[in-house]
């Protein structure tokens, strides 16, 4: 958030804890009672980027045509739910976009928000943000929140409680709102064994602007009453020499095989705040409350990604052997004309992923379009051709799917184009690939090639110049 007109940060909390371990398939009991922490057996936290943005701004007018931030990564059913606040005409309210892959492509769920800002003179009239949702029933969804009010009784960040029959609503506000009037930005809520645990940045900006540790309350039930750690903060941000002296954003706890863990965006501060550059870190807990930060932090930098400036408020999906991280993206520098004016207050949604072990094999959805032109061959545009990092990749391969025209007389061909830094692409292919050509059929074909390069991005071509491809997907697989 940028502080009480702009970005919701999910500070959060680490402390200390005894050394832990998970291996993908469970975390070990050790003699005593000590928990290994799974995640640290092996060397972990291979970093690739994914296919970035996952979530852009909506058109001009739209009420998130201006700054979208990322809230909570929710999976159910085989979906995954992709929480975001935005601004457009008001103030942040809260949206969802939805996929059936955990790097999309994810398609937002209506034109309107989801989670209103409430009536004037209301704790939340003013901002509605920073959603963080649970399970607890069949039909029976219930979703956290920070508002804030336009009144001098309200003007400050509480939490509230939403509930639905469903991920994407509708969702109805809890009568008793706020649970907990002065809070900062929520961050994330986990159920262990019958007890709430909320996490949330706060006291916001009491580190640097807009920027927090993290504090810790309780409860036995959803709607409260809620119970403040006395002796918060329970995780506060590094020295001045460490890489998030300056603080911490908010970000997710998830609790997996006995253990709390912590993804967070920490960063040196800048001034103005909006360039502070911003990294991902890891910390875990057995208690929720001493928390451990890892020694190699920070697991996942912006350096791994050309022109990525930020990640903050940062989300967690567990999906061994991948740790997905859904964040807040900012830029070094713009790239796309609409939002010139207003850099660098310009942000999209992010996802990196976290490789735990090998062998693995990662799917990277790059492209999707209903129709390709006769004639057309796909942008360079980073929003329809990412950024494939290779860094990490000893195998690598590209399937094409596509639906010719019953007429077809030629098909498409892929492009792929290579880059040693990510941000200057060779204007001659380094490999070209022609799927059969199967009129009126669709048509599914795998070319595989040496990740010799650092970067790459693909582009399709449809040779027909008379009739249009269809369903056309392109997906990228590292192997390593």
């Amino acid at each position: 958030m940028k502080s009480s007109s702009n970005r919701c940060i999910y500070g959060l909390v680490l402390v200390s804890v005894s050394l832990l371990a998970f291996p993908g398939s469970g975390s070990a009991q050790q003699p005593g009672g000590r928990i290994q922490n799974g995640f640290l057996r092996e060397r972990p936290f291979l970093q690739i980027p994914g296919p970035n943005p996952i979530l852009i701004p909506g058109p001009s007018g739209s009420w998130d045509s201006h700054v979208i931030e990322a809230g909570d990564a929710f999976k159910d059913f085989g979906t995954y739910y992709l929480y975001y606040h935005a601004t457009g005409g008001a103030g942040y309210q809260t949206g969802v976009a939805t996929s059936k892959h955990p790097l999309g492509p994810f398609t937002k769920v209506g034109d309107q928000p989801i989670l209103r800002l409430g009536p004037e003179g209301s704790w939340d009239a003013r901002h509605a943000a920073c959603a963080m949702i649970l399970k607890e029933g069949t039909d029976r969804y219930l979703m956290w929140y920070s508002g804030y009010g336009e009144t001098d009784e309200h003007e400050q960040w509480g939490v509230g409680l939403a509930s639905a029959p469903s991920p994407a609503g509708p969702w109805k506000k809890h009568a008793d709102n706020p649970l907990i009037k002065h809070f900062g930005y929520v961050g994330g809520v986990v159920k262990v064994n019958g007890k709430y645990h909320l996490f949330a940045a706060h006291p916001v900006g009491s580190t640097g602007d807009d920027y927090s540790p993290t504090a810790l309350a309780t409860a036995d039930h959803p709607e409260g009453p809620w119970h403040e750690y006395p002796h918060n903060p329970v995780m506060r941000q590094g020295e001045w020499n460490e890489w998030d002296a300056g603080g911490i954003s908010e970000a997710e706890v998830v609790y997996h095989e006995g253990l709390f863990h912590m993804f967070y965006g920490g960063a040196r501060l800048y001034s103005p705040r909006i360039l502070t550059r911003e990294s991902i870190g890891y910390a875990y807990s057995r208690d929720g409350i001493n928390w451990t930060k890892y020694s190699g932090n920070p697991v996942a930098t912006r350096e791994a990604e050309p022109n990525a400036a930020a990640y903050a408020e940062v989300h967690t999906i567990v999906e061994p052997p991948f740790i997905y991280l859904y964040h807040t993206l900012r830029y070094k520098q713009p790239w796309r004309d609409r939002f010139r004016d207003q850099f660098p207050t310009v942000e999209d949604l992010g996802v990196q992923v976290l490789v735990m072990q090998r062998p693995f094999q990662l799917d990277i959805p790059v492209l999707n379009r209903d129709t390709l032109a006769a004639g057309a061959t796909t942008s360079m545009r980073r929003d329809e051709s990412p950024i494939i990092a290779l860094s990490y990749a000893s195998t690598a391969s590209v399937t094409v799917t596509c639906t010719y025209d019953a007429n077809a007389q030629s098909g498409v061909m892929l492009h792929v184009r290579s880059s040693p830094d990510g941000k200057d692409f060779d204007t001659v292919d380094l490999h070209t690939w022609e799927p059969r050509v199967m009129p009126g059929e669709t048509v599914r074909q795998t070319f595989t090639f040496e990740p010799s390069v650092k970067f790459i991005k693909l582009l399709v071509q449809n040779l027909d110049d008379k009739n249009d491809v269809s369903d056309l997907k392109v997906v990228a697989t590292l192997g390593g």
